[in-house]
């Protein structure tokens, strides 16, 4: 072939490839960002739940793009989803393909973590994903969809201290009323349990069951599969081994459990005991005697003369002594409150250890008046139990002592009249702390953190206190109860309602032994009369 034949071929070449090259370079430099930029912006909007920041990188709207990104949450109880770019891999003409691990948080179950992939493409010069439901697991093609399967390991039992389970229905209405029942899960506990649960599974409904819920059901063994049209499992993704539920140990006494029902069995109106071992705040017995309404540990009563023992507590902290003399005439007046005392009885001059004993609203409220103004009933109520935040694993009405607002309000409120609401409960408790010398918090799921700290008595106070508790069985308004030897504790005859005549609640609370309790009976009339002999029959049901 002529030379100049071959020079010209080899120009019409060089031509063409430099051609190329320029169209090559023209295509990098007009398309804007990157594969690995996209799928980190795709990725990392996953991981937060901002559908919108995804839907802007599709390369075309695709239909199905949020029901399917819903279903982790709709079916599986995904409550967080984490999503880490791999690897991403040209594969030339404008494509690329990007991994992915995700990570699902499922509730009540556990992890996931599975791999997938993002199909990725050039749109009008930029890089977006080419998104099929693949995009969201392999799985997935449009009429398959996400789905669980669980089995529930057995129930973990509720016991007693002894541990003995109290959750079988073979024990009494009081403790029913603590323990609560197993229900049929509906939509709603579904939405507050997770997705584990499916409607008819069984979940507590009320007292420990409810709110141990959780720990006593465990944690099923769960397989995500994935189903098909006709909700069919078609194929096993994940099987999560599950764990067996916990046993909640309660502090009920059985012993105590059964005096306090015997005690309260034959009363013709409604009644309550609490009783508390003193030296930890464990509730020993819980008993009413009707069912429904909680009235032990949720009841809202004027506590009466019973709250007298935390205005003493309040006057001996401020210097007063049992012996000291004060005067309990038959009537007296506080701001313009006109106060008298039971049956209108008036003992004269007497020591302060007699006014307790003796029950002398007359003593009482003036002295609260010269002694415990600018706070110092609350304050001391406080220390006893009072405004305390109660968390024993079922509802309980903490003890109400507003402070008070006139001098005739702080009068009413010193022998627990006024706007003073308490609890059986709450009444043993302050019974408790003078018994131990300091106010705990009451306790009946021991593994359960309290959310109030244990408050001291002044040595001096309690220790007086319990002298004066024991007059009120001795010599006091208690003395015809019967109570057992050693028994200290204070009567009360808490009015209520309107009118001229006014029914009373009848109260006593006390302590004997490492037992502190409180009873109330509703409309029962004098503490003396009524609630002491309760206390006493339940003492000696003890031995």
């Amino acid at each position: 072939m002529p030379r100049g034949r071959i020079i010209a071929i080899t120009s019409v070449a060089t031509v063409l490839v430099a051609g190329a090259a320029a169209g090559g370079a023209y295509y990098v430099l007009h398309t804007r960002g990157s594969a690995q930029e996209t799928a980190g912006h795709f990725t990392t909007a996953w991981s937060r739940g901002d559908l919108a920041a995804m839907r802007a990188d599709l390369a075309t709207p695709a239909p199905g793009f949020e029901a399917a990104y819903a279903e982790p949450a709709k079916n599986l109880g995904a409550e967080k989803t984490t999503v880490t770019l791999g690897p991403v891999t040209p594969g030339g003409d404008g494509r690329a393909k990007a991994a992915y691990t995700a990570t699902l948080t499922l509730k009540n179950i556990g992890e996931w973590t599975y791999t997938g992939s993002l199909d990725l493409v050039v749109k009008d010069r930029h890089w977006k994903v080419a998104w099929t439901p693949q995009a969201v697991h392999p799985a997935m093609n449009g009429s398959t969809h996400l789905a669980l399967k669980t089995t529930w390991p057995q129930r973990a039992p509720i016991e007693d201290a002894d541990g003995r389970r109290i959750d079988q229905g073979d024990v009494g209405g009081s403790v029913q009323q603590l323990v609560g029942y197993l229900d049929k899960a509906t939509a709603k506990d579904i939405a507050r349990l997770g997705s584990s649960y499916d409607k008819g599974d069984p979940v507590g409904r009320g007292g420990l069951q409810e709110t141990f819920q959780k720990k006593l059901a465990g944690v099923p063994t769960t397989e995500i599969t994935v189903t098909d049209g006709s909700n069919k499992s078609v194929k096993t993704l994940k099987t999560i081994e599950g764990s067996p539920g916990t046993a909640v140990r309660t502090t009920l006494d059985p012993r105590a459990q059964q005096a306090a029902v015997e005690a309260v069995r034959s009363l013709d109106k409604p009644a309550s005991l609490v009783a508390i071992r003193h030296s930890s705040g464990e509730i020993l017995a819980v008993v009413n005697n009707r069912g429904g309404f909680n009235r032990a540990l949720d009841g809202a009563y004027p506590p009466g003369s019973t709250f007298k023992t935390v205005t003493a507590a309040g006057l001996l902290a401020e210097g007063l002594t049992p012996e000291q003399k004060v005067t309990c005439p038959a009537k007296a007046n506080i701001g313009g409150l006109p106060i008298r005392n039971s049956d209108h009885e008036a003992f004269g001059s007497l020591s302060f250890l007699d006014s307790y004993a003796h029950s002398c609203n007359t003593t009482f409220a003036p002295l609260a008046a010269q002694h415990l103004s600018g706070g110092k009933l609350y304050d001391i109520s406080t220390k006893m139990g009072f405004n305390q935040p109660l968390n024993i694993g079922v509802p309980a009405a903490k003890g109400s002592m507003p402070k008070p607002t006139s001098e005739a309000d702080l009068a009413a409120e010193s022998f627990g009249q006024g706007r003073i609401t308490a609890s059986p409960l709450v009444m043993a408790s302050v019974a408790a702390a003078v018994a131990d010398g300091t106010w705990r918090p009451p306790t009946l799921v021991p593994s359960l953190k309290q959310k109030a700290d244990p408050q001291p008595l002044p040595d001096s106070v309690a220790r007086n206190l319990r002298t004066m508790m024991g007059a009120v069985v001795t010599k006091g308004t208690a003395k015809g109860a019967g109570l057992p030897k050693g028994t200290a504790g204070k009567t009360g005859t808490a009015e209520f309602g309107t009118g001229p005549k006014l029914d009373s609640h009848a109260w006593f609370i006390g302590y004997r032994g490492e037992v502190a309790f409180a009873v109330v009976v509703e409309a029962g009339g004098m503490g003396g009369e009524v609630a002491a002999p309760v206390a006493a029959t339940f003492l000696r049901g003890l031995n």
